[in-house]
């Protein structure tokens, strides 16, 4: 017998039924029958096994329950009951968050399969906890980490701006979006690199729960977190020249300066140098000393021959080594701390990557390296990657016309002018300015 239920909806009206049986056809060698539910939502059904063993004498088809007071009736009967409720329950919750619901879904809730996070954060903490599995595999801890900081902002944004300790992925909506943009940039006081970072995240999560059948359309799809146009980020030539040239007192603030001039030198990102290793350096038939290392980032090749200065650093820090790793770089954290440090020692703001910056800049372009050699000692994917760090700076400009001038091209050619007035066409010198 069917247990017909009607759910009413502002749209529309669906219907719900459960339906308990026996197949007669499957008597098992002790003459018993296994308990059968089909779960019926909009004319589609699923069916769920028990583990309840019912009598075939016993069975009312029209009922749809066991007949009689004999145990194997009360425990039959009592099980129907358990499982109706507990469906009504799983109906109600699911209809409730996703706003739709599919007999397949009631059943995967009852049988504890393919349950996934119905809302937000829930589904935030479900990835990231599968990609902490993966950190050291195909993934990497600091990207790890930096998804574990937008975990921390959503969550509260939630909190602070929402009053909620979570919410439902259904009631995602384009001003959840647009109040999450104008926490990040005011409340949180973050870049526009970071802010596209996060709001990048948040679109990732309801793709995702598309993708798992949480969630029929993304609320999203259309919206497009604007990019902050990427600029060179190279320190002033003069600076450099401070930073290289003045000594400091503390040891850590040494050895994060020396640390910044390696980098400068070679265009190692924190990664690639807390990585570095003694075998990551070869010597060359010629004599000359180069890194060849796959990027952290990427995995592309980076090579890199060793100019004098980065040679120094590295013999001057040989004696510190416990291991195979080149440098004993301190943690993110602690680095980055004491290189804003560093910056107020010197009158300036720093951060490490400037010193990438200063690479594919100050040591390799402006120097007349072509942009395809920069490319490849920086690791790059792209040459567009590259003309990003590379940056023409005036005084590249100035010294390249310089040179264009000096070849004497344009000193005596004749220029065609039209006179208007007289539509004659004559001829004039170029003059030198």
């Amino acid at each position: 017998m069917e247990q017909n239920i009607e759910k009413q909806n502002t749209k529309r009206r669906s219907t719900f039924a459960v339906l308990f049986y026996i197949n007669r056809t499957k008597i098992r060698k002790d003459g018993m029958c296994q308990l059968l539910c089909k779960v019926s939502i909009d004319a589609e059904w699923a069916q769920i096994g028990t583990k309840v063993s019912v009598n075939p004498a016993i069975w009312n088809p029209e009922k749809g329950r066991a007949d009689g007071r004999s145990e194997n009736a009360v425990t039959v009967n009592r099980a129907i009951d358990d499982l109706t409720s507990e469906i009504a329950g799983h109906y109600d919750r699911i209809k409730n968050s996703l706003g739709f619901i599919t007999a397949e879904l009631v059943k995967n809730a009852v049988k504890g399969i393919g349950q996934k996070p119905l809302t937000l954060l829930a589904l935030f903490r479900e990835h990231n906890e599968e990609f902490k599995k993966r950190v050291g595999i195909d993934r990497i801890r600091e990207t790890y980490e930096s998804y574990q900081r937008s975990y921390k902002h959503l969550s509260a944004f939630v909190r602070e701006k929402k009053g909620m300790e979570d919410v439902t992925l259904r009631s995602l909506d384009r001003v959840f979006y647009d109040d999450f943009e104008v926490f990040l940039r005011t409340d949180r006081n973050l870049k526009p690199k970071s802010v596209h970072e996060h709001l990048y995240r948040l679109k990732k999560l309801t793709v995702r729960a598309v993708s798992q059948g949480t969630l029929r359309r993304d609320p999203y799809c259309r919206l497009h977190p604007e990019l902050p146009k990427r600029r060179s980020r190279h320190m002033k030539l003069e600076d450099l020249k401070t930073l290289m040239t003045t000594p400091v007192e503390k040891p850590q603030l040494q050895f994060v300066r020396d640390m910044f001039i390696f980098s400068t030198f070679t265009g190692l990102a924190y990664a690639d140098l807390k990585k570095l290793s003694v075998n990551d350096i070869t010597q060359a038939d010629d004599g000359t000393w180069w890194i060849h290392i796959h990027r952290q980032k990427t995995d592309t090749l980076s090579s890199v021959r060793l100019l004098d200065i980065p040679l120094q650093i590295i013999e001057k820090y040989r004696s510190q080594r416990t291991g195979d790793k080149v440098f004993n770089i301190y943690g993110r954290c602690y680095f980055i701390m004491l290189t804003k440090e560093l910056g107020k020692v010197y009158g300036f703001d720093l951060t490490f990557h400037q010193a990438r910056h200063n690479y594919g800049t100050h040591i390799t372009l402006s120097l007349g390296v072509p942009i395809e050699t920069v490319s490849r000692m920086m690791g790059h994917t792209s040459i567009s990657t590259t003309q990003i760090y590379a940056q023409v700076t005036d005084t590249k400009v100035d010294e390249d016309m310089k040179r264009l001038r000096a070849t004497g091209f344009g000193n005596s050619i004749e220029l065609c002018e039209e006179d208007f007035t007289t539509k004659k066409k004559r001829k004039r010198k170029s003059q030198t300015v």
